[in-house]
């Protein structure tokens, strides 16, 4: 089975007073090399929760020396040829906007275990989002395809074939539902068996179809390469994110918060016992329609950390963390369930909370309830200095931005810890307040705050890719080392040999053909 990789593009932060559009087009773009220098940690191994400086929370976490790097470390062969492919792999991505990003990183490793060709991803925008922008109208996909030319040869479409001196579309007659989490056997053999058969595969629907954990560590820094380096959104998309963050940064820091108090989430989550008769009917009869009935108990579920945080709880743990009224907040959600009267505590607490549609510039290009608007909060929040996810799973976007921020230079995420700030929200519900802001301190202060640490089960490899896709320059294991500087040049001379030849198997052929028909003649 033949490979090819992605250029390594790691990135650097840039400390200076740069135009902020040139380090959003980097980061994205993955151009700039990251720093590898560790930043200064932000807490010691011991302290006492009342001597923590929140003023800390807005530089980078501790990298401990690590640095982000997603390129090959082992030889990684060019990717097929036309003629070398084993035929055409189709996917439909469904879900929404970060879904489906985790989908086109397991598409584009698909293809690289099946030695296929890969058609660009098709994004079921339709029936989530009511828009029909697909892959073209979101992401740059002439960066796309040739940021990942050394790993898997991309197609728009399936092309026409000549046979028996007809020509005609190659469809992809066999459509698969993949298993969910498939294994990388599964496209080894059943799934590239079928390719082999009718020329193509159409593999739909293609949500969680491949296993996150892959003994392979190179084909996990490929997803990182797509994930980090070659989904990057379109121009109009990247400036009006940028924007924001430069009207948020004038005055200084600013955090962004994902507020996932929803309806669907919360219909999911069974956390329906804080709404009123009315709200709790709606609430029910979503669960029924949208997911598999099954008895939820909502003390239960918020005990267990299942329920989402609501906004005013929000507020009152960044209060407790001492976060002033004068922090500037951008809000990151959809349409929030239960109206303003859950929203007039936190904003009470904190007035300035902006979101795209209050400090953007206009009315943005695209449905601002669409895939784009979801993009430029995306943005935002990687960009913004502290990130705080209030539901981080299942969250597809909470889950891809905190692996992605720790990628672009371990910043700072507050992740609040839900099963343990439970009890303390229900004794101050019950009137036992003492020590209130203490315990929740102790809380939240006990994280990694976005630096490296070791993933464990159920965390997702798109939340952390530690340490597959990092690296460090003096490491003492060999597998943690940095690749060498010039492997962009590596893989090109690899990349070029590899055209070269296919060009002289295509002329010998040619010559053959030529041969024969004179000698017919």
């Amino acid at each position: 089975m033949r490979r090819g990789p992605g250029g390594e593009a790691s990135l650097r932060r840039r400390r200076g007073p740069a135009r902020l559009w040139v380090a959003v087009a980097a980061l994205v773009a993955g151009t700039i090399c990251l720093s590898s220098s560790s930043s200064v940690g932000l807490f010691g191994a011991s302290y006492r929760v009342q001597d923590v400086d929140v003023n800390k929370l807005w530089r980078t976490a501790d990298s401990n020396g690590w640095r982000a790097s997603s390129a090959p470390r082992t030889y990684w062969p060019p990717p097929p040829t036309e003629s070398e492919s084993s035929g055409y792999l189709r996917v439909r991505c469904n879900g929404g906007l970060n879904q489906q990003r985790s989908a086109i990183c397991n598409a584009v490793v698909a293809a690289r275990i099946m030695n296929a060709t890969l058609v660009l991803p098709e994004l079921d925008t339709n029936s989530f989002w009511h828009d029909e922008s697909g892959f073209v109208g979101i992401y740059d996909v002439s960066h796309f395809i040739k940021t990942l030319k050394y790993d898997v040869r991309i197609v728009m479409s399936i092309p026409e074939i000549t046979a028996n001196g007809k020509t005609k579309k190659l469809k992809a007659h066999q459509q698969i539902r993949p298993p969910r989490d498939a294994p990388v056997s599964w496209y080894a053999t059943v799934a590239l068996e079928k390719m082999k058969k009718y020329g193509a595969v159409y593999l739909t629907p293609f949500s969680h179809r491949l296993a996150e954990d892959i003994d392979d560590p190179e084909l996990q820094r490929l997803r990182c390469r797509v994930n980090y380096h070659a989904l990057r959104f379109k121009p109009h998309i990247m400036k009006t994110s940028s924007e924001i963050v430069n009207k948020l940064r004038s005055e200084g820091h600013f955090m962004s918060i994902h507020l996932r108090f929803e309806l669907d989430m919360l219909a999911f989550a069974g956390c329906i016992d804080i709404f009123t008769p009315h709200e709790q009917k709606i609430l029910l009869k979503y669960r029924k329609e949208h997911f598999a009935d099954k008895l939820l108990v909502p003390r239960e579920r918020r005990l267990i950390g299942k329920c989402p945080l609501t906004p005013e709880e929000v507020g009152v743990i960044l209060r407790a963390m001492r976060f002033d009224n004068t922090t500037r907040i951008y809000l990151a959600s959809g349409e929030l369930f239960g109206g303003k009267r859950f929203m007039k505590p936190f904003k009470a607490m904190f007035p300035r909370l902006e979101n795209h549609s209050t400090v953007g510039p206009g009315k943005l290009e695209e449905n601002t309830q669409g895939l784009a608007g979801s993009a430029v909060d995306y943005m935002v929040c990687l960009l913004s200095d502290i990130f705080i996810p209030t539901y981080d799973g299942p969250s597809n976007f909470a889950n891809n931005l905190m692996g992605h921020r720790m990628y672009y230079g371990f910043r700072t995420t507050i992740t609040p810890n839900r099963k343990a700030l439970a009890p303390i929200f229900i004794d101050r519900a019950q009137g036992r307040s003492t020590g209130f802001e203490q315990r929740i301190r102790q809380v939240m202060f006990n994280s990694h705050f976005g630096g490296p640490h070791k993933r464990i089960h159920p965390e997702s490899f798109y939340t952390n890719s530690w340490p597959e896709c990092f690296c460090q320059t003096n490491a003492r294991n060999h597998a943690d080392r940095c690749p060498p500087d010039n492997i962009n040049d590596v893989l090109e001379s690899q990349f070029q040999s590899e055209e070269e030849m296919e060009e002289a198997r295509m002329t010998n052929q040619t010559d053959s053909t030529g041969q024969t028909e004179e000698m017919m003649i």
